[in-house]
């Protein structure tokens, strides 16, 4: 029974050792923020352990870069507010600017967590953006007017080039081709001759 009772104890402190060494997990939400200037953003952070943990904000221009702790930055804007040992904190940015894009990290005991990215826009009025908008699309037909054009002007001159090239052709005249030519003329049938010339000399005539 004494065995038994030891056994029990041993597997109870191994149990509570191995939770102790268990690795910290530290989360962030949300994990991506959206938003226009003027803005209040809050980033929330909780650690899996039940205890009072030292809780550090940093912030990095984007994910990789180097991080800058924000207690040394001074600005108004940026609150902390921890909980102790509800395990929990909170980094509030209040009338957030562009200044604010980043992606900001908190950290708990050395465990970072895994960072939430915000990015700050400046608001458009709709009247603005139509308008650039139209204007946008002005540029581009006007832009295809000129090249329609320039294409047009380009095949004029060709076929004006091509005329001119037309007119300026003059063809050869034709009457004085056969100048210089004489036709010989031998006297008598010309029929008869050219039977006499055809037949082979001291050939027999076929009905001889």
């Amino acid at each position: 029974m004494r065995w038994m009772l030891a056994g029990c104890w041993g597997l109870v402190l191994i149990s509570l050792s191995v939770a102790d060494n268990k690795k910290l997990q530290i989360r962030q939400k949300p994990r991506f923020y959206g938003v226009t200037v003027n803005t209040n953003v809050p980033i929330y952070c909780s650690s899996s352990r039940q205890d009072n943990s030292t809780v550090q904000w940093f912030k990095a221009n984007k994910i990789g870069d180097e991080q800058t702790p924000l207690l040394t930055l001074i600005d108004d804007n940026i609150n902390f507010q921890n909980h102790g040992f509800m395990q929990k904190a909170y980094l509030y940015i209040t009338k957030i600017q562009m200044r604010h894009s980043g992606v900001y990290y908190c950290m708990v005991n050395e465990t970072q967590g895994p960072g939430t990215e915000v990015n700050v826009f400046r608001p458009v009025a709709m009247e603005k953006a139509l308008y650039r908008s139209n204007v946008k699309d002005g540029l581009i037909v006007f832009q295809g007017f000129l090249l329609a054009v320039f294409i047009a002007a380009l095949f004029l001159r060709k076929q004006k080039l091509w005329e001119r090239r037309d007119s300026e052709y003059e063809e050869p005249e034709t009457d004085h081709i056969y100048e210089g030519l004489a036709i010989e003329t031998c006297g008598g049938g010309l029929y008869e001759e050219l039977s006499v010339y055809a037949q082979a000399e001291g050939a027999e005539a076929p009905w001889e």
